[in-house]
């Protein structure tokens, strides 16, 4: 188990990194008192008096969305999902008893102000002793969560130390485990065996059954003026969130539109071989009611990417005329937009700024 050094020193590196950013510290300087930039004036009331989102995921499909959002509003609220069971944050959560701080840490990266900076800091992994393969954002935000006794309250205080643009929460601070049922009648237990057989669930579902949100979540689903869903893993981003019956149904009862963000890819494993439309049938059984929108990629992914993916086992997501066919009866309206992104290492990811061009258009559209 990680000692006790461990976490002084993450915390210190924090604490040290805050002062200098926060109070903008420059050794043998005086600070001398500045104007107001009217140009920075504007830009905040215009984000200040931006649509009030609620977006729903985790992993990088949901800090790809926000990373473009935060530039049309800073009234967003990230319910981000609590399963992760892989990686540094598995490591903490059975060590520690934590929650898995990962996706809530990217979101906050993502909202961040100088949001480059920040995520080299906290993306920051260290490769020997103890703390290998541990990223510095995850012992930052466990080391919080020690001192305060909390998660959620960890989680606030970041928020605002970070000074985000918006507010990022977990959907629960219980313990919570997703479990599934195969076709052939086989249980499949935790997020990596759900990867595993998600192309093969029949059923899915949270353990134990009546955990409950926070009731921030419900309140910002309350005040939502729009509701996004997605992008990211479908089983293990994106329903997990959706299973917990107290935040699918507050879901359903707000009047706010529903949009649901399709992935550019299957997933191997996970998604393999789904189509859009069972992709939008398995988030509408998680919901309780169909989206009223669905964005879709309409971009060709070039074919070198294509070719490396699909050796993985994954294939590009498209709409043909069946699809868009059944969709217009099922009364959801389909928003087909150019959204591809490739990496410099030649990963696929949605275009953050596009997708976020898009959004906030149909928001304007219906006059949000």
């Amino acid at each position: 188990m990680m000692t006790e050094w461990a976490l002084g020193f993450a915390l210190g590196v924090f604490t040290t990194f805050f002062l200098i950013v926060a109070f903008d510290i420059r050794p043998f300087r005086i600070r001398r008192g500045k104007a107001e930039d009217p140009f920075q004036g504007a830009i905040a009331r215009r984000l200040a008096s931006g649509p009030s989102l609620v977006a729903v995921g985790g992993g990088t499909g949901l800090s790809t969305l926000l990373k473009g959002m935060k530039g049309f509003t800073r009234n967003i609220t990230a319910v981000v999902a609590v399963t992760d069971e892989g990686g540094s944050s598995g490591r903490l959560r059975t060590e520690w008893g934590v929650l898995p701080p990962g996706d809530v840490r990217n979101c906050m990266v993502a909202l961040a102000e100088n949001g480059n900076l920040l995520k080299q800091l906290f993306d920051f992994r260290f490769d020997r002793g103890e703390l290998a393969g541990h990223s510095l954002g995850n012992l930052l935000l466990l080391a919080v969560s020690e001192l305060c006794g909390d998660f959620r309250v960890a989680v606030e205080r970041m928020n605002h130390l970070l000074a985000i643009r918006g507010k990022v929460l977990p959907v629960t601070t219980e313990a919570i485990t997703l479990v599934g049922m195969t076709e052939e009648g086989r249980r499949v237990q935790g997020e990596l065996e759900i990867s595993q057989n998600g192309s093969r669930l029949k059923e899915i579902w949270l353990e134990p059954q009546n955990a409950r949100p926070l009731d921030e979540v419900l309140q910002a689903a309350a005040g939502a003026e729009m509701i996004l869903l997605g992008p990211g893993s479908l089983f293990t981003s994106v329903i997990p969130n959706l299973l917990l019956p107290d935040f699918a149904r507050s879901l359903c009862a707000s009047p706010a539109p529903k949009v649901y963000v399709c992935n550019l890819m299957t997933q191997p494993e996970e998604t393999e071989g789904m189509s859009i439309l069972q992709h939008l049938a398995w988030v509408s059984a998680a919901l309780g009611t169909i989206p009223d929108f669905i964005v879709v990629n309409s971009e060709p992914i070039p074919e070198d990417i294509v070719e490396a993916y699909r050796r993985e086992g994954a294939a590009p997501l498209y709409l043909d005329r069946h699809q868009r066919d059944e969709l217009k009866r099922l009364g959801c309206t389909c928003i087909e937009v150019p959204m591809v992104h490739v990496t410099e290492a030649r990963l696929l990811r949605h275009d953050s700024h596009k997708l976020a061009a898009n959004l906030f258009r149909l928001c304007r559209d219906l006059e949000i």
